[in-house]
């Protein structure tokens, strides 16, 4: 028995005498949906509908041909949904003519990605009939595809307009969409600067129709669901673009609601989050009214957007409370779920010293799990190796939470997804391990690089070198390095600069007369506050691609 929420479970062939289990495990009702007589080993209906009446259970007869799933057959199995009591075990042959019905049945009641991800987690692919439950459960009876593109580029961020223009800038010829329903896009590196004062919100944001490379179409759409066999994507109601070869590259979903309680405080009772465009002027109201008591940093377990961007909050909020001499009555703490400060060895002893300056608390294996407002309270899971995981409460005068992070649920459940949910590429290449039409770039992809602007923007020219060169049927000619960038705001004037590929392999930009990465600097601060803004809006949104040329691959 296969369950696929606590209201339903599918299951192969039942016989009667599973039905004393089946009761005793709490099941009330029993959806035949197999036709008698399908197999020469299959019992009859009026078997088990015996067997289960015997039990005190509900039993129904709604038989379904092996791959003839009607719009009408849907109907019937909602209403039984609707009139059995739960939990009820549906079961056919194998199990997925009824997970097929209740998918079907379910489409004007959940969202899409509810349904794939549930029916996956029972193990039942649900792919052949993603189209009808998009289409609110019915047969689509609209054309095979609504456009076609020589590449369909998803999501409409740093990663998908630079690989677009990058594209354009290598073969201007080529038919280019981008599908993304936002109306505005952001430069999210700066959202820790608006935290900590030093940029405004609005200095973060554009239209998305401005940043839209000309003869780019932009399809404002929310996507649905992969059809990677067939090279097409479906969209929201149902529509179907057709593609040569595509990119995906919608970023990843905060997962707000994964902490019990946060979002119904967030923005207010002192808790707040830079991971948000609105959220962000609040950490800087925080910090500027707070005078003593308790400030809490949290960090959740990997992967996230920019791993130093808990720790840059940190810094900046110390930095000025100690400027303005009020740092011996604040309580800082630093909540991390991972065992380490930073990832790459070499720039821990830099951050240490500001550990140490601002007085912070380190607690490594530190989860957020809960949190209470109006009562200042969170909740923490501490999962120390070797230790048996505990709970603690900690209290708050503010704090600053970073939320969870997985795949957009439309990529989690589909065909191009590994085991974690993430887009399974080639690490070097980019290029996906099974379809070898589609690449991906930036957050949502599984690569083992830091999720930071930074890496797209040296991802985007090595994924459009070898789209092209795979138009020109060539084999890929660019290769990926693992380059990521993290500039830590250690205090307001001086940065950290890590940049680190694969395996923390140190990859700086510059000479280390002119940035020491590994060292608290003015120059990486300017480069951060002065020259990367610009860069970003006016090369890497545009194709230029400064200090970002793919590296080709070796002829060995």
């Amino acid at each position: 028995m296969n369950p696929i929420n606590e209201r339903i479970s599918v299951a192969p062939q039942i016989r009667p005498q599973d039905l004393a289990e089946i009761a005793q495990q709490g099941f009330r009702s029993v959806i035949c949906n197999r036709p008698d007589g399908e197999g020469a080993d299959q019992p009859v209906f009026e078997e088990i509908e015996a067997a289960a009446m015997k039990l005190g259970l509900e039993a129904r007869y709604l038989p379904i041909v092996a791959g003839k799933v009607r719009d009408e057959d849907a109907d019937d199995f909602g209403k039984l949904m609707e009139e059995l009591p739960k939990p009820i075990l549906a079961y056919c042959r194998t199990g997925t003519r009824s997970a097929t019905l209740w998918s079907l049945s379910q489409a004007e009641t959940l969202p899409l990605a509810d349904i794939l991800a549930q029916t996956k987690a029972a193990g039942y692919d649900m792919a052949g009939v993603v189209r009808r439950i998009a289409n609110g459960g019915r047969t689509p009876t609209d054309a095979v595809e609504d456009a076609r593109f020589d590449v369909v580029v998803v999501g409409g961020g740093a990663a998908g307009i630079s690989v677009a223009s990058s594209l354009l800038s290598r073969k201007s010829d080529l038919d280019i969409a981008i599908i993304d329903p936002a109306d505005v896009h952001y430069y999210q590196p700066g959202w820790t600067m608006v935290g900590g004062g030093i940029f405004h919100a609005s200095d973060t944001a554009r239209t998305m129709g401005s940043l839209i490379p000309k003869g780019v179409h932009w399809i404002k759409s929310a996507v649905a669901a992969f059809e990677p066999k067939d090279n097409a994507i479906l969209l929201d109601g149902c529509r179907v673009v057709k593609y040569g070869r595509l990119v995906v590259c919608p970023g990843l979903k905060l997962d707000w609601h994964k902490v019990e309680g946060l979002v119904d405080t967030l923005g207010k009772n002192g808790v707040t989050s830079n991971y948000r465009y609105d959220m962000a002027p609040y950490t800087w109201q925080l910090v500027q009214k707070m005078k003593e008591g308790r400030a809490v940093f949290t960090q959740p377990p990997m992967p996230i957007k920019c791993a130093g961007a808990p720790q840059k909050a940190m810094y900046l909020s110390a930095d000025h409370w100690n400027k303005s001499g009020r740092l011996g009555k604040i309580d800082i703490q630093f909540m991390n779920a991972g065992g380490a400060l930073f990832g790459v060895k070499d720039y821990v002893p830099a951050l240490m010293e500001y550990i140490e300056l601002y007085g912070a608390d380190l607690n490594f294996f530190h989860n957020l799990i809960a949190i209470d407002g109006p009562s200042k309270k969170a909740v923490f899971e501490v999962k120390v190796p070797d230790a048996v995981p505990r709970q603690i409460d900690v209290e708050f005068d503010m704090i600053h939470v970073t939320p969870p992070q997985v795949a957009p649920d439309f990529v989690r459940v589909s065909p191009l997804a590994d085991a974690a949910g993430w887009i399974d590429v080639d690490q070097s290449t980019l290029r996906h391990k099974t379809f070898e039409n589609i690449w991906s770039l930036g957050d949502v992809m599984n690569a083992p690089n830091a999720k930071t602007a930074a890496a797209a923007r040296k991802q985007a020219p090595v994924v459009a070198e070898n789209i092209v060169s795979d138009i020109q049927g060539h084999s890929a000619t660019a290769q990926y390095d693992g380059y990521g960038s993290c500039p830590l705001t250690v205090e307001r004037g001086k940065i950290v600069l890590a940049e680190f590929g694969y395996g923390g392999t140190l990859l700086p930009s510059f000479p280390r007369w002119l940035v020491d990465g590994t060292r608290p600097t003015r120059t990486a601060w300017l480069l951060k506050e002065r020259i990367l803004p610009p860069v970003y809006w006016r090369a890497m949104l545009r194709g230029k691609e400064w200090m970002a040329k793919p590296e080709k691959v070796s002829a060995a």
